[in-house]
């Protein structure tokens, strides 16, 4: 089962699980959009403790509490319930379209960001412009949770809403908060490219080899021809019964004395005249089942 707990997430457990739907799985992007800032009026990221705090000890935050927060800028994750528990950062209102239960999972995720947001000097005017540090371990959590790397209504690239019932209720993937029924946010205006997949260490299967030699042609068996093929050849020759041979030098050399022996393993399997030559034929070789070499 995967990990309940994201592993490497500070745990701040706030209690009131409650079971999810099933259905598709679900990962939910949002932004904290603490401040409002603009190009011309940039403001300082609230600090990382100010949400934890909020979401894990405030009574009015606990009751919105997102699965994760995530600081895209240092990578740190503090989690508030586990995956397999509803979260209510979601507005899910009474007998209409259920919302943060509407899945195997429905991981929502808070990433610490508002628009024109200051860090150390400089301005962000969207997510992706941050370092989005631990968003790889993010993603890798949610997909263990069997939420694919896809966007069912398109990847945010802006602060426009876009909602469908049929594909909420039917659609696994990523959703922005922008993409959620019943919600009026427009958030997060954009979120980091799914990593590209890691290189399987697995090592290629190599092709097993063949147990016995394949049959090399009949145009390999001409005279003064030395290789090991004829070497193991003579040997399953002698071990049917049929040597024929005159000398013991050169085993690996096809001469007369591999001709002949052949010619008796090829009578011995009911061929004749012609068809007993001493020249392998692909049947007869197959039958001889001469050891790969």
């Amino acid at each position: 089962m995967p990990d309940l707990w994201m592993p490497g997430a500070t745990r701040l457990d706030v209690g009131d699980h409650a079971p999810t739907d099933g259905g598709p799985a679900k990962a939910i992007a949002h932004i904290t959009w603490d401040r409002n800032a603009s190009v011309a009026a940039p403001k300082d990221l609230v600090p990382y403790e100010t949400l934890v705090n909020y979401f894990g000890r405030n009574s009015a935050g606990r009751a919105a509490a997102p699965h994760l927060l995530w600081d895209p800028f240092t990578g740190r994750f503090t989690q508030f319930v586990p995956a397999d528990s509803r979260s209510k950062s979601l507005a899910d209102q009474a007998g209409g379209t259920r919302t943060n239960r509407a899945g195997k999972v429905v991981l929502q995720i808070e990433a610490l960001f508002f628009p024109y947001c200051r860090v150390g000097g400089k301005v962000y005017p969207r997510l992706v412009d941050t370092p989005c540090k631990g968003w790889d371990r993010l993603n890798a959590w949610t997909r263990s949770w069997g939420v694919p790397d896809s966007w069912p209504m398109g990847r945010p690239t802006d602060f426009r809403s876009r909602r469908d019932n049929d594909t909420w209720r039917t659609a696994p993937g990523w959703y922005a908060h922008a993409h959620v029924p019943e919600n009026d946010h427009q958030d997060p205006g954009s979120w980091p490219a799914f990593p590209a997949p890691k290189p399987s260490t697995t090592p290629p299967t190599s092709t097993p080899r063949p147990q016995y030699e394949p049959f090399p042609g009949a145009s390999f068996f001409t005279a003064g021809r030395r290789s090991p093929i004829v070497l193991a050849m003579r040997k399953r020759l002698i071990a049917e019964g049929c040597n024929r041979y005159q000398s013991s030098s050169n085993p690996d050399v096809w001469g007369s004395g591999d001709k002949a022996s052949y010619a008796a393993w090829q009578r011995k399997l009911g061929y004749s005249g012609a068809d007993a030559d001493g020249v392998p034929g692909s049947t007869s070789w197959a039958r001889l089942r001469v050891p790969n070499v």
